[in-house]
């Protein structure tokens, strides 16, 4: 029989309470989960529009951001809305008419879209009003060396179609002052 020290026996409970315990992660994975999903959300909204190869955009001032809006495109080639080849660019050129019906037609055809995706949000949440008051918009990305002819029939049918917005996209400079 061995006998031990009050003081061992001390030293010996007392190392046995004092274990060290683990670091607690649960609260930092769920930060570092809610800034992931953060940072998702936040970084795959693009605020401007990045414009195709074969246009080079004229330059601007201009301060204001372009919004999330039917794109149209108006290459040497083709007019195409939302990427989606409409008419050749000589076929409106020597055309005599102000408003081109193929280029009315598809942009009617995204107003539709763009009113059903909207009926359908609002079946699914009360949305917000001031984007559901919001008059129909275009954004028009044309090369510098378009003629305004060819972009006063495009804007001709855009207006028809119902889009009362119309604006081009350029690039923006910086200010001179």
């Amino acid at each position: 029989m061995r006998h031990e020290s009050r003081r061992m026996k001390r030293m010996a409970r007392s190392h046995r309470r004092k274990k060290t315990s683990g670091m607690n992660l649960t609260s930092l994975m769920d930060v570092f989960t809610i800034l992931v999903f953060f940072l998702l959300t936040n970084t795959s909204s693009n605020e401007a529009l990045e414009p195709p190869k074969v246009i080079t955009l004229p330059d601007s001032v201009v301060e204001t951001k372009p919004r999330e809006t039917v794109t149209l495109m108006v290459t040497d080639e083709e007019i195409l809305v939302e990427s989606n080849s409409v008419i050749a660019t000589e076929e409106v050129i020597n055309s005599e008419e102000t408003v081109i019906e193929a280029i009315k037609q598809a942009m009617i055809a995204e107003l539709n879209k763009a009113l059903l995706v909207a009926q359908v949000g609002d079946e699914e949440a009360a949305g917000d009003e001031a984007v559901k008051q919001r008059p129909p918009e275009v954004n028009i990305l044309a090369d510098r060396t378009i003629p305004f002819s060819l972009l006063k029939k495009v804007m001709s049918s855009c207006t028809e179609a119902g889009y009362t917005k119309v604006s081009l996209a350029v690039i923006q400079k910086a200010s001179q002052g």
